[in-house]
């Protein structure tokens, strides 16, 4: 079998994927369920319901709050309780809708069959109506990035789509809830990619599969040869391999420029695997995003778990279903290791882009003391964006933001290869990420001008 991969740099953190031939459960309802308006790039949503209102499983509670957003629904049946704030997963409050759970009432408008519904069946679907219906439903990117995906699929006049690449890699070396997701229904999300195809009218389609997961290769392999347009590809095992210029470039060899340029801008439009079993759902089932598959790991968690997960329900209920929390300080991070952002509290909600909650101990999340660089030149080597790590953290930590601008740190995607790497356990990744940022808001402001 011929592995594809990427070109520059990346690294082969060790593998912890526990969870992976764990069948996914459906997660028992939280009693109260919460819900941030921010859960995705773009304009956070405006609710809809006051407190009293009473919803059900489907019900729309917040619209979009402008075009780049997408609508919030509940994922429970109850009241209403109250329209507050919380503390998300990166830290900063916002806005929340809370709602006392009673029940499981669902919209009637939702099907809840399992019969698999084919496009053949429903040669009335436009590309339009697709859109729309991905667009009414609240889909976003379910990776972690969370860029609704409706806006994807209507890319600028400049440019044109030539394919679809779909986002199966789960390069995290813990979370398993793709894999789970493949497995258990590989054909929904057949269906789902030829949906992504009809909407952005091209007849290429590619599956990115590294070769940890031979069985959901060899599945989806055998699921997609009815189809001739749509090609499995499997790839070497290499973090961030996740990361959409990586993996354009590893099943088309197209390499996307600098930033502002987009996969769109090489013809490539890419969808994560969750959210084409999510647009299947939405288009030929009716149903709102509301729930996902979410993984619950640790190498101190006793019993490592995929679950479907209702949107609201809080970390620290996940984790009790897994056996609790281990003893000693723990780590708790939303999502993996390498680009998971560690949480303040057990009381955030699982969101559009929760993909993974993982436990580290306190020696797992250790840092070693850190030591002057030694100029060995690992973390230029390991960059997968062709970036020199050791200098932007510098410019960065002595806020050179106009200097780091030239430096193109924008280029940087946050994977933490280099920290990952340096033998000096210095802060790369953490200063590079506040440069980054100053930078950000430097370019933004000069605009305003």
């Amino acid at each position: 079998m011929k592995l594809f991969t990427f070109s520059k740099g990346g690294v082969h953190p060790e593998e912890y994927k526990l969870s992976h031939e764990v069948a996914t459960v459906a997660a028992e309802l939280p009693k109260v369920a919460v819900f941030p308006l921010g859960q995705h790039i773009g304009a956070p949503t405006k609710p809809v319901v006051k407190r009293g209102d009473k919803v059900k499983v489907g019900t729309l509670i917040a619209e979009a709050g402008g075009f780049v957003s997408a609508p919030l629904y509940s994922s429970v049946s109850g009241t209403i309780a109250k329209i507050d704030t919380i503390i998300d997963a990166t830290g900063y409050r916002q806005p929340a809708i809370y709602i006392n759970v009673e029940g499981d009432e669902w919209e009637e408008t939702i099907d809840r069959s399992e019969k698999l519904e084919t496009i053949a069946s429903h040669p009335e679907l436009t590309a339009e109506e697709i859109i729309d219906r991905i667009k009414t439903a609240g889909i976003t990117g379910m990776g972690g990035a969370g860029f609704p995906t409706f806006v994807k699929l209507m890319p600028p006049p400049e440019t044109k789509a030539e394919c679809v690449v779909i986002n199966a890699v789960e390069c995290e070396p813990y979370i398993t809830s793709d894999y789970r997701l493949m497995m258990e229904h590989a054909d929904e999300i057949i269906v789902g990619v030829q949906l992504i195809m009809k909407s952005v009218s091209v007849d290429k389609a590619y599956i990115g599969i590294e070769e940890n997961k031979p069985k959901a290769i060899a599945l989806m392999t055998e699921k997609a040869a009815s189809d001739p347009r749509i090609k499995v590809v499997p790839l070497a095992q290499k973090y961030p391999q996740g990361g959409e210029k990586q993996l354009v470039e590893a099943v088309t060899g197209r390499q996307i420029p600098a930033p502002p340029a987009l996969p769109i801008h090489v013809g490539a439009v890419v969808i994560n695997v969750g959210t084409a079993f999510a647009s299947y759902q939405a288009v030929m089932k009716n149903k709102p995003l509301f729930e996902r598959y979410t993984t619950v790991t640790g190498r101190q968690i006793k019993h490592p778990a995929n679950f479907l997960v209702r949107m609201g329900t809080p970390f620290g209920q996940l984790i009790e279903a897994c056996g609790g929390m281990p003893e000693g300080d723990n780590k708790v991070l939303a999502g993996g290791p390498m680009m998971g952002k560690s949480v303040m509290t057990l009381d955030v909600p699982v969101c559009k882009g929760t993909n993974s909650i993982t436990v580290l101990t306190g020696q797992d999340a250790h840092r070693d003391p850190i030591q002057p660089c030694i100029r060995c030149g690992k973390c230029v080597t390991v960059c997968p964006m062709g970036l020199e790590p050791y200098l932007i953290a510098t410019l960065s930590s002595f806020k050179k933001y106009e200097r780091l601008e030239g430096e193109d740190v924008l280029s940087c995607i946050a994977c933490g290869s280099c920290q990952y790497t340096c033998p000096s356990h210095r802060a790369l990744l953490d200063n590079i990420v506040q440069g980054k940022q100053a930078v950000m808001g430097m370019i933004r402001a000069r605009n305003k001008k």
